[in-house]
């Protein structure tokens, strides 16, 4: 652990020991099932601090929902400068990526004996892809 750490300081990298987890003989990741009840459960954000949670949460994920970026569209614009109006369009954005969260993909490593297909989107703010 030491080296690592060290390894670390080396190069400026810095850890959240509140986010670290160590000699655990089980890992949960990608979208496991807390993940998905503090999404589901998540309250609507009341300031920009708690938008900016819910986002932070459901970014992470982004890869695994499809129209991701046009989703989160009216969320991200609440985090321009004095824009925080909570208005039908955010809360449907809010709503629909919550209901993503627990129909998110699951990556896998690609089996190169089938057919890979890409579908992407595009709208005026954003892109995104996924090689299925």
């Amino acid at each position: 652990m030491r080296k690592v750490f060290s390894i670390l300081s080396t190069n400026s990298l810095h850890i959240n020991a509140k986010k670290c987890r160590f000699g655990e003989s089980k890992l949960e990741y990608l979208v496991g099932k807390e993940k998905i009840s503090a999404t589901t459960n998540w309250p609507i954000p009341r300031n920009l601090k708690e938008l900016r949670g819910f986002l932070g949460l459901t970014r992470y994920y982004r890869k695994f929902i499809a129209n991701y970026a046009s989703i989160a569209w009216p969320l991200t614009q609440l985090l321009r400068k004095d824009v925080f109006y909570w208005l039908g369009e955010t809360q449907a954005a809010f709503s629909t990526l919550k209901q993503a969260m627990t129909l998110a993909l699951v990556l896998a490593l690609p089996n190169f004996s089938q057919e890979f297909i890409m579908e992407t989107d595009a709208f005026g703010s954003g892109v995104g892809a996924v090689l299925m």
